[in-house]
């Protein structure tokens, strides 16, 4: 029953988005990186809220509140501020200019050299750290809920391998032969159904927890064990309150405005009101995720109190308390999540390619290909990388410990780097393409030394920040020890596009959102729920 549970259920979005699906998306670069530029705020708003979902937060931040507290929380709650800054700041630049990807900026303020190293840098980032991360996570989850290794008389290492295979080829396949279009249409029904599980999940639990009385149930987890209900870290917790004011604002800034493979949903939006709508929208969606992706492990703190290994406390939850139905129900969403993170990636590695290594280098040969032989070359580029991550992907099982804290300190390396000089040229004209290529270098050498060489006793989102301070004071005064009279002809408008373009609804909704943020904190906190 679960089997069959999970393939109908993801046969059927599967199916709608296809019946939904035009091959005209197919022809072009436009068509194929940015479906059309036609997305609606509702598929922009599904989109980038699917994309950032993926099966390592269902596994990760579900471990962390079952061995922790709530602290994790702040990854996703604390971005609305990010979003928000994002929705009004950023976008409208990327729309005036009509950017295909964030390094486009890049060569607008610096040079093409700085764009293309950016490219290749992200291009890295996402083989090593973000594909292969997204296939584990969506194994894992499948093969503890489904008893992979039982089922087919398999070791578990052997399962690893082939749900890894078994994700990545079908994640290949939606990336490849639709193009964003049909991964947006995915995502806008995979987001209504995780609407479903997020509800779904704390009623059955509660009524599971009480004997058959959900409220007997919500009194047991939010007048018991209070210490798991505290989103206010301390130093010693998975995110220190502290870090919500240094690196983890920077951090979400750059993910949410900067990150290609997000970005690239916003950029498929019809105009900017409708980006600006879709971010505002993901935003609201962000608040609720904790329902989907922390209460499990809250809830698996009072039903299942000796869960080993603490990293299958989201599946071991939903077998313990789901009937078989909702079991395959849920398996098809995580399946999904895991998919449209996949395919955004792939989306992205292919836009990157095309874009901003490969028409630079024909322009230079002199070599003139037609948008279809253009897409062809992405399609090929995506299947390269696709496989390579399919091959990287099984063995993250040898990394036991603290895997989901591992992948964001790691993240740091590529994204904060990028982050620092892309705001450096925001803000000053005067930093020279020569030293955001030497500050793009200077703080990765200096992030690695000081993380994985020394081990600085120092919250890593902390370091985000200082780095960030350091870097960008050495490229303003190497810019005006080189170049003392250089001065950018690209000025940033924080304005960016006329008035009359941006979404009129978007300080009232902004407001809303903020206040239900620190609604969150406090409830979550010494001074509401939590000892």
């Amino acid at each position: 029953m679960v089997i069959i549970s999970f393939c109908f259920f993801t046969g059927l979005v599967a199916l709608w988005s296809l019946w939904k699906f035009r091959t005209k998306y197919t022809s072009t670069l436009n068509g194929f990186f940015l479906a059309g530029k036609s997305n609606s705020f509702w598929m922009v708003g599904a989109g980038l809220l699917l994309t950032n979902l993926s099966a390592n937060q269902f596994i990760g931040e579900n471990e962390s509140v079952y061995i922790n507290n709530l602290s994790v929380i702040g990854w996703g709650v604390s971005s609305v501020v990010a979003m928000l800054l994002v929705s009004e700041f950023l976008l409208p630049i990327y729309f005036k200019h009509g950017f295909h990807t964030v390094p486009d900026f890049l060569s607008l303020r610096f040079d093409p050299k700085t764009k293309i190293l950016v490219s290749m840098l992200i291009l890295i980032g996402y083989i090593v750290n973000l594909l292969p991360p997204v296939l584990y996570g969506g194994a894992l989850s499948l093969a503890t809920m489904f008893d992979v290794p039982g089922l087919l008389h398999i070791s578990y290492w052997q399962s690893i391998w082939l749900l890894v295979w078994a994700l990545g080829i079908i994640g290949s396949f939606y990336s490849i032969l639709g193009g964003l279009k049909l991964i947006s249409l995915s995502d806008l029904s995979l987001g209504l159904c995780l609407f479903m599980l997020a509800l779904l999940i704390p009623i059955f639990a509660f009524w599971y927890l009480g004997s058959g009385d959900i409220w007997s149930g919500v009194q047991q987890v939010f007048l018991s064990k209070k210490e798991h209900l505290n989103a206010v870290g301390n130093k010693h917790d998975a995110i220190p309150f502290s870090t919500l004011f240094t690196g983890m604002l920077l951090i979400n800034f750059y993910y949410w405005g900067m990150e290609p493979y997000i970005a690239q949903q916003a950029l498929s939006a019809k105009n900017l009101t409708e980006a600006q709508k879709g971010m505002t929208l993901a935003a609201g969606g962000k608040l609720f995720m904790p329902l989907l992706i922390n209460l499990p492990g809250l809830l698996a703190v009072h039903l299942l109190p000796n869960i080993e290994p603490t990293a299958s406390v989201f599946p071991k939850l939903i077998l313990h308390i789901f009937p078989d139905v909702l079991i395959g129900f849920s398996l098809a969403l995580v399946f999904g999540a895991a998919m449209t993170t996949y395919t955004a990636g792939l989306q992205s590695c292919g836009s990157l390619f095309i874009f901003n290594i490969y028409k630079p280098y024909l322009k230079h040969k002199n070599i003139d290909l037609s948008e279809i032989q253009l897409v062809k070359k992405g399609k090929y580029f995506e299947l390269i990388i696709s496989l390579s991550a399919m091959f990287i992907a099984p063995f993250i099982l040898f990394a036991h410990d603290g895997f989901y804290t591992y992948l964001q300190t790691v993240s740091g390396l590529f994204n904060m780097p990028i982050f620092t000089i892309m705001i450096m040229g925001i803000l000053s004209r005067k930093i020279t393409s020569s030293m955001a290529q030497v500050g793009l270098f200077l703080y990765m050498i200096s992030y690695f030394v000081l993380v994985f060489i020394w081990k600085l006793d120092l919250h890593y989102l902390h370091l985000f920040a200082l780095l960030f301070l350091a870097i960008a004071f050495i490229m303003w005064i190497g810019s005006k020890w080189t170049q003392p009279h250089y001065l950018s002809t690209f000025q940033f408008e924080f304005s960016g596009q006329d008035r009359a373009s941006y979404w009129k609804g978007r300080y009232l909704v902004g407001t809303i959102l903020l206040l239900l943020m620190v609604s969150i904190y406090l409830i979550f906190s010494p001074l509401g729920l939590a000892r």
